[in-house]
Protein backbone atom coordinates (compact mmCIF):
# COMPACT_ATOMS: atom_id res chain seq x y z
CA UNK A 1 0.00 0.00 0.00
CA UNK A 2 2.85 2.20 0.97
CA UNK A 3 6.05 1.83 -0.10
CA UNK A 4 8.92 4.64 0.85
CA UNK A 5 12.52 3.77 -0.29
CA UNK A 6 15.72 5.91 0.20
CA UNK A 7 14.11 8.48 1.59
CA UNK A 8 16.25 11.83 3.38
CA UNK A 9 14.86 14.56 5.10
CA UNK A 10 16.51 17.40 6.64
CA UNK A 11 15.55 20.51 8.88
CA UNK A 12 18.27 23.23 8.48
CA UNK A 13 21.35 21.62 8.41
CA UNK A 14 19.84 18.87 10.99
CA UNK A 15 20.00 15.57 9.06
CA UNK A 16 16.84 14.10 10.30
CA UNK A 17 15.62 11.14 8.15
CA UNK A 18 18.81 8.71 6.33
CA UNK A 19 18.48 6.81 3.66
CA UNK A 20 14.99 5.62 5.25
CA UNK A 21 13.22 2.56 3.76
CA UNK A 22 9.86 0.93 4.63
CA UNK A 23 7.11 -0.87 3.22
CA UNK A 24 3.98 -0.74 4.62
CA UNK A 25 1.45 -3.79 3.39
CA UNK A 26 -2.00 -3.25 1.98
CA UNK A 27 -4.96 -4.45 4.94
CA UNK A 28 -2.17 -4.97 7.89
CA UNK A 29 -1.19 -2.24 10.82
CA UNK A 30 2.46 -1.18 11.11
CA UNK A 31 3.80 0.08 13.95
CA UNK A 32 6.67 2.83 13.96
CA UNK A 33 8.78 2.73 17.37
CA UNK A 34 11.80 4.66 18.79
CA UNK A 35 12.70 6.93 21.51
CA UNK A 36 11.85 10.60 21.80
CA UNK A 37 13.28 12.46 18.75
CA UNK A 38 14.83 9.86 16.53
CA UNK A 39 12.58 11.06 13.54
CA UNK A 40 8.99 9.10 14.19
CA UNK A 41 6.86 12.47 13.41
CA UNK A 42 9.22 13.59 10.87
CA UNK A 43 8.41 10.67 8.44
CA UNK A 44 4.45 11.09 9.13
CA UNK A 45 4.87 14.68 8.09
CA UNK A 46 7.36 13.57 5.28
CA UNK A 47 4.25 11.08 3.94
CA UNK A 48 1.75 13.90 4.31
CA UNK A 49 3.71 16.83 2.26
CA UNK A 50 4.16 18.76 5.32
CA UNK A 51 7.96 18.51 5.35
CA UNK A 52 9.94 18.85 2.29
CA UNK A 53 12.45 15.81 1.93
CA UNK A 54 15.58 16.29 -0.47
CA UNK A 55 16.05 12.67 -1.74
CA UNK A 56 13.86 9.13 -2.11
CA UNK A 57 10.39 7.63 -3.58
CA UNK A 58 7.17 7.60 -1.50
CA UNK A 59 5.02 5.12 -3.76
CA UNK A 60 1.17 4.81 -2.77
CA UNK A 61 -1.07 2.40 -3.42
CA UNK A 62 1.15 0.84 -6.40
CA UNK A 63 2.82 3.17 -7.91
CA UNK A 64 1.09 7.33 -6.96
CA UNK A 65 4.40 9.63 -6.66
CA UNK A 66 3.62 10.87 -3.46
CA UNK A 67 6.49 13.20 -3.28
CA UNK A 68 5.23 14.75 -6.46
CA UNK A 69 1.91 15.46 -5.34
CA UNK A 70 0.39 18.78 -3.10
CA UNK A 71 0.14 18.58 0.37
CA UNK A 72 -3.69 19.03 0.33
CA UNK A 73 -4.00 16.34 -2.84
CA UNK A 74 -2.86 13.73 -0.60
CA UNK A 75 -6.05 13.38 1.69
CA UNK A 76 -7.87 12.86 -1.92
CA UNK A 77 -5.88 9.99 -2.82
CA UNK A 78 -7.38 8.31 0.21
CA UNK A 79 -4.51 8.68 3.34
CA UNK A 80 -6.33 9.65 6.42
CA UNK A 81 -4.24 11.54 8.70
CA UNK A 82 -4.27 12.10 12.70
CA UNK A 83 -1.58 14.04 13.55
CA UNK A 84 0.22 14.05 16.87
CA UNK A 85 -2.00 16.54 19.44
CA UNK A 86 -4.95 15.88 17.72
CA UNK A 87 -5.31 19.08 16.08
CA UNK A 88 -9.36 19.25 16.66
CA UNK A 89 -11.49 22.87 15.64
CA UNK A 90 -12.51 23.28 19.68
CA UNK A 91 -14.58 25.98 18.81
CA UNK A 92 -16.94 24.10 16.13
CA UNK A 93 -19.01 21.41 17.39
CA UNK A 94 -18.57 17.51 16.74
CA UNK A 95 -20.40 17.19 13.79
CA UNK A 96 -18.91 20.63 12.50
CA UNK A 97 -15.72 19.45 12.89
CA UNK A 98 -16.62 15.62 11.17
CA UNK A 99 -17.67 18.02 8.24
CA UNK A 100 -14.53 19.18 7.25
CA UNK A 101 -13.38 16.03 6.35
CA UNK A 102 -16.20 15.62 3.64
CA UNK A 103 -14.10 18.30 1.78
CA UNK A 104 -11.23 15.69 1.13
CA UNK A 105 -13.44 13.05 -0.11
CA UNK A 106 -13.52 12.32 -4.26
CA UNK A 107 -17.32 11.95 -4.42
CA UNK A 108 -20.00 13.71 -3.57
CA UNK A 109 -21.00 12.85 -0.11
CA UNK A 110 -21.85 15.65 2.12
CA UNK A 111 -23.55 13.77 5.27
CA UNK A 112 -20.99 12.44 8.45
CA UNK A 113 -21.39 8.48 6.83
CA UNK A 114 -22.82 6.58 9.59
CA UNK A 115 -20.46 3.93 10.24
CA UNK A 116 -18.14 6.87 12.61
CA UNK A 117 -20.84 7.17 14.88
CA UNK A 118 -21.10 3.20 14.99
CA UNK A 119 -17.27 2.64 15.77
CA UNK A 120 -17.59 6.02 18.29
CA UNK A 121 -20.75 6.34 19.69
CA UNK A 122 -19.66 9.40 22.08
CA UNK A 123 -19.35 11.52 19.40
CA UNK A 124 -23.32 10.69 17.95
CA UNK A 125 -23.98 11.37 21.90
CA UNK A 126 -22.08 14.92 21.90
CA UNK A 127 -22.40 15.82 18.38
CA UNK A 128 -23.45 19.46 19.21
CA UNK A 129 -21.28 19.77 21.58
CA UNK A 130 -17.90 22.22 20.83
CA UNK A 131 -14.67 20.43 20.62
CA UNK A 132 -12.86 22.10 23.01
CA UNK A 133 -15.38 21.09 25.92
CA UNK A 134 -14.24 17.62 24.80
CA UNK A 135 -12.23 15.02 27.38
CA UNK A 136 -8.38 14.56 25.50
CA UNK A 137 -9.85 10.81 25.20
CA UNK A 138 -13.23 12.14 23.02
CA UNK A 139 -10.94 14.33 21.28
CA UNK A 140 -9.14 11.56 19.98
CA UNK A 141 -12.02 10.02 19.26
CA UNK A 142 -13.16 12.91 17.24
CA UNK A 143 -9.65 13.68 15.16
CA UNK A 144 -9.37 9.50 14.26
CA UNK A 145 -13.32 10.22 13.27
CA UNK A 146 -12.81 13.22 10.90
CA UNK A 147 -9.89 11.20 9.61
CA UNK A 148 -12.27 8.49 8.70
CA UNK A 149 -14.81 10.68 7.11
CA UNK A 150 -13.24 10.82 3.44
CA UNK A 151 -13.35 6.73 3.99
CA UNK A 152 -9.06 6.51 3.50
CA UNK A 153 -7.36 3.70 2.00
CA UNK A 154 -4.56 4.20 4.32
CA UNK A 155 -4.81 5.93 7.64
CA UNK A 156 -1.71 7.48 9.87
CA UNK A 157 -2.16 7.54 13.22
CA UNK A 158 0.69 9.12 15.33
CA UNK A 159 0.77 8.58 18.72
CA UNK A 160 -3.02 8.09 19.29
CA UNK A 161 -2.78 6.69 22.63
CA UNK A 162 -1.24 10.18 23.95
CA UNK A 163 -2.18 11.36 27.38
CA UNK A 164 -5.70 10.07 27.08
CA UNK A 165 -7.26 7.11 29.84
CA UNK A 166 -6.68 3.56 29.07
CA UNK A 167 -9.75 2.38 28.58
CA UNK A 168 -10.16 4.73 25.55
CA UNK A 169 -6.48 3.76 23.93
CA UNK A 170 -8.07 0.16 24.21
CA UNK A 171 -11.31 1.15 22.54
CA UNK A 172 -8.89 3.25 19.52
CA UNK A 173 -6.93 -0.36 19.59
CA UNK A 174 -10.02 -2.37 18.85
CA UNK A 175 -11.07 0.20 16.25
CA UNK A 176 -8.18 -0.31 14.39
CA UNK A 177 -8.31 -4.21 14.34
CA UNK A 178 -12.24 -3.62 13.39
CA UNK A 179 -11.24 -1.26 10.36
CA UNK A 180 -8.72 -3.48 9.02
CA UNK A 181 -10.95 -7.14 9.47
CA UNK A 182 -13.82 -5.03 8.41
CA UNK A 183 -12.51 -2.60 5.26
CA UNK A 184 -9.45 -3.82 4.60
CA UNK A 185 -7.92 -0.70 5.70
CA UNK A 186 -4.20 -0.23 5.80
CA UNK A 187 -2.79 1.66 9.22
CA UNK A 188 0.21 3.12 9.58
CA UNK A 189 0.97 3.55 13.31
CA UNK A 190 3.38 5.56 15.03
CA UNK A 191 3.40 4.62 19.16
CA UNK A 192 5.64 4.34 22.02
CA UNK A 193 3.46 2.34 24.18
CA UNK A 194 5.00 -1.27 23.60
CA UNK A 195 2.27 -3.44 24.41
CA UNK A 196 -0.34 -1.54 22.51
CA UNK A 197 1.86 -2.14 19.85
CA UNK A 198 2.26 -5.73 20.38
CA UNK A 199 -1.27 -6.56 21.02
CA UNK A 200 -2.54 -4.24 17.73
CA UNK A 201 -0.03 -3.86 15.37
CA UNK A 202 0.90 -6.66 12.69
CA UNK A 203 4.48 -5.75 11.64
CA UNK A 204 6.90 -3.04 13.38
CA UNK A 205 9.98 -0.41 12.44
CA UNK A 206 12.46 0.96 14.61
CA UNK A 207 13.85 4.19 14.00
CA UNK A 208 17.08 5.40 15.61
CA UNK A 209 18.79 8.81 14.99
CA UNK A 210 16.67 8.88 11.69
CA UNK A 211 17.97 5.35 10.51
CA UNK A 212 15.49 2.07 9.81
CA UNK A 213 17.56 -0.18 12.66
CA UNK A 214 15.04 -3.01 12.92
CA UNK A 215 11.92 -4.31 11.14
CA UNK A 216 9.60 -7.72 10.99
CA UNK A 217 6.51 -8.64 12.14
CA UNK A 218 5.27 -7.57 15.46
CA UNK A 219 5.89 -11.47 17.36
CA UNK A 220 9.62 -11.27 15.79
CA UNK A 221 10.10 -7.91 18.18
CA UNK A 222 12.69 -9.67 20.81
CA UNK A 223 13.84 -8.30 24.13
CA UNK A 224 17.29 -7.82 22.82
CA UNK A 225 15.58 -5.43 20.13
CA UNK A 226 13.59 -3.53 22.91
CA UNK A 227 16.57 -3.13 25.25
CA UNK A 228 18.73 -1.87 22.75
CA UNK A 229 16.24 0.81 20.75
CA UNK A 230 13.65 1.52 22.90
CA UNK A 231 14.16 1.24 26.63
CA UNK A 232 14.67 4.46 28.10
Amino acid sequence: MLSIKGLDQFHGESHTLWDLDLEVPRGRCTCVLGRNGVGKTTLMKAIMGEVAIQKGQIRFDGGIALERERLEARSRLGIGYVPQGRQIFPMLTVEENLRTGLAARRDKVRHVPERIFELFPVLKEMRHRRGGDLSGGQQQQLAIGRALVLEPRLLILDEPGEGIQPNIVTRIGEVIRQLIAEDGLTVLLVEQKLPFARRYADHFVILDRGRRVAGSRIAELDDEVVKQYLTV
